[in-house]
């Protein structure tokens, strides 16, 4: 789904001061600093000319390996209540970068009674839910904004509550009974936040099947410092206990997929599905490994990659996980757009695509090192998982390419050669474009399909 290096970050707790929120006239609250794994950069612009573009990728490949970073530096609380739901709903995606000038893939949805309608990030990777309310410091003034006030089902979530105990280092100065506040550092921003409940839905499709979940935990924004932040919130499906997936298990049974239309597009013609039901009977699945130090995280295991119909000579190692210290293994993320290898692993795939193409480099661009100024003949490239379950990807989501300077790039990059996130690998957004892909906690295990879905 998430800085130039992957080390773990560490921050300490910082006392923050807040000053008269809107239910809480005049009350002084501090909190202290809770992570949230995410980054927010300029999505390469394959039309733009020559070194825009290039300037486009190499900050996207920053943010890319900013996002890794702190996804697995991030800390969360596993839910293990995974009672299945019969509902189902079909939720409309599209890529923001068209309409919000941000890399996430984004929903509407309906907060509050009457409804308010925003357009919030959908982010597998995070679990909390947040958006900007009413009267917020540093918020996107041209944006939207909930408006606590106008709904008559929102409450405050108080200090000594189960939800406000799901936030990792809360602050209740006031005592049990008074607003439960945190703060939340996201990329390079920070917000300052209380957590409050009300009447969530996502959009769906169908009306018929549309859900609205009561009593929705979430994070109101009130002071934002930096500017990484979807402007009209996030919805996390993680695996935590305050994600959309533990809040709606009686609903969906903690079952979801997606259908990643192409970042270029500007169509709500992907979809989210929510439950069990209307999920592909025939897709092929793996299973969903766990990581105690990065319980939120959707691991998978990896156990080979082919250039063509060629196995690339990776050793088993380089590609393994170690759920006793957390480290190495393959995570499937949406928020970050180019796929991340472990060094040696991308080498290994860097030279069999060359040697495959068999015409000459034009060097790096943009922090992508296998580029071409000529039209070549494209290799697919397939991932496979324990199974075995196979997913070939086609040209669309190996090459990106500038339509206006005629270069195309291999879209995918080698993580840091050292450190805690060395041997970590990322199947990020541009691979999993056009690809159906189930994520089904109840019974443990993640689903490819090919499916196109953008129009």
């Amino acid at each position: 789904m998430g800085a130039s290096t992957m080390s773990m970050l560490r921050l300490p707790v910082v006392l923050v001061l807040f000053s008269t929120f809107w239910w809480a006239p005049s009350i002084v609250v501090r909190s202290s600093t809770l992570q949230l794994a995410r980054s927010h950069s300029v999505t390469p612009d394959a039309g733009a000319p020559l070194t825009a573009w290039a300037a486009s990728l190499a900050a996207q490949s920053a943010a890319d390996a900013a996002r890794v970073s702190a996804l697995v530096a991030g800390s969360g609380i596993t839910n293990t209540n995974t009672k299945r739901g019969g509902h189902r709903s079909f939720v409309p995606i599209a890529p923001g970068r068209q309409i919000l000038s941000i890399p996430n893939y984004v929903a509407r949805a309906r907060l509050g009674t009457p409804a308010q309608t925003l357009l919030v990030a959908i982010d597998p990777s995070n679990d909390a839910a947040w958006v900007p309310c009413g009267g917020c410091t540093g918020c996107a003034a041209s944006a939207p904004s909930f408006a606590p006030t106008q709904s008559s089902t929102f409450r405050p979530v108080p200090c000594g509550s189960p939800q406000c105990a799901q936030v990792p280092s809360p602050s209740c100065p006031g005592g049990a009974g008074s607003p439960c506040a945190f703060n939340l550092t996201y990329a390079a921003s920070t917000f300052q936040a209380l957590l409050g409940q009300d009447t969530l839905a996502l959009e769906s499709r169908d009306a018929a099947t549309a859900v609205a979940t009561p009593s929705y935990t979430f994070g109101c924004l009130h002071v934002v410092t930096g500017t990484s932040v979807p402007p009209q919130g996030l919805v996390g499906f993680g695996r935590g206990p305050l994600s959309f997936l533990s809040q709606t298990k009686d609903l969906y049974g903690a079952v979801f997929s997606y259908c990643l239309p192409s970042y270029k597009s500007s169509n709500f013609s992907g979809t989210l599905r929510l439950g069990a039901v209307g999920q592909p009977k025939r897709i092929k699945t793996t299973p969903l490994l766990s990581n105690p130090h990065r319980p939120s995280l959707y691991y998978v295991n990896m156990i080979g990659i082919r250039v063509g119909s060629k196995p690339v000579p990776i050793p088993a190692s380089a590609l393994a996980f170690d759920p006793a210290s957390g480290s190495g293994g393959t995570i499937v993320d949406a928020g970050t757009t180019f796929t991340q290898l472990a060094a040696p692993v991308y080498a290994a795939v860097r030279d069999a695509f060359r040697r495959r193409v068999r015409a000459p480099v034009a060097g790096s661009l943009g922090g992508l090192d296998t580029c071409y100024n000529a039209t070549v003949k494209v290799p697919t490239v397939s991932f496979t998982f324990a199974g075995p379950v196979t997913v070939t990807l086609p040209e669309d989501n190996v090459m990106i390419r500038s339509s206006s300077g005629g270069i195309a790039c291999l879209a995918m990059a080698a993580g840091p050669a050292d450190g805690v996130n060395a041997a970590l690998n990322v199947l990020a957004s541009m691979q999993q474009q056009n690809h159906r892909v189930l994520f089904d906690v109840a019974n443990g295990r993640v689903g490819f399909s090919r499916e196109l879905c953008t129009v």
